[in-house]
């Protein structure tokens, strides 16, 4: 909510739930967008049925989160050039090098801020996660499509 000359205004909040994507395992949506922010929740590599997806193989994980990553975007009109921030999250630092590896072919520039933190993750195979932030300009009403004259 923004507060303006003492008014209370709210600000419409799109839940995104693409098709294609696992079900949650909590109650969580895929992603939020509001006012040109879209909120990616932390993507896991899981299958329909809840189970996990490459188990062991940390850069098929990897892809797997990013595509489904790429899908919510583009569910809230975003791409992956959008992303301003990722939250990375890992079971094991060995792995570093391997999600930098397959990170890097989604951001081969202009690449987003970011931290990665080790920590433990919703199973036992799952050997990392990543949450994004991205930010696309609102539509302008009653403006021309792009390369229209």
């Amino acid at each position: 909510m923004i507060f303006r000359k003492g008014v209370y205004l709210s600000m419409p909040k799109s839940i995104l739930v693409p098709k294609g994507l696992p079900k949650a395992i909590a109650p969580y949506s895929a992603g939020t967008a509001v006012d040109g922010a879209i909120y990616v929740s932390g993507m896991l590599s899981l299958t329909d049925d809840g189970t996990v997806a490459y188990p062991g193989d940390v850069s098929a994980q990897t892809r797997h989160i990013l595509e489904m990553i790429r899908v919510t975007l583009a569910e809230a009109g975003g791409t992956m050039a959008d992303i301003t921030f990722n939250h990375v999250f890992l079971t094991d630092w060995a792995n570093y090098d391997a999600i930098n590896a397959v990170y890097a072919e989604y951001f081969p520039s202009d690449r987003p801020a970011r931290y990665c933190v080790q920590c433990g993750l919703a199973k036992a195979d799952l050997l990392v996660e990543i949450a994004s932030i991205a930010h696309v300009a609102p539509p302008v009403a009653g403006a021309l499509p792009s390369g229209s004259c």
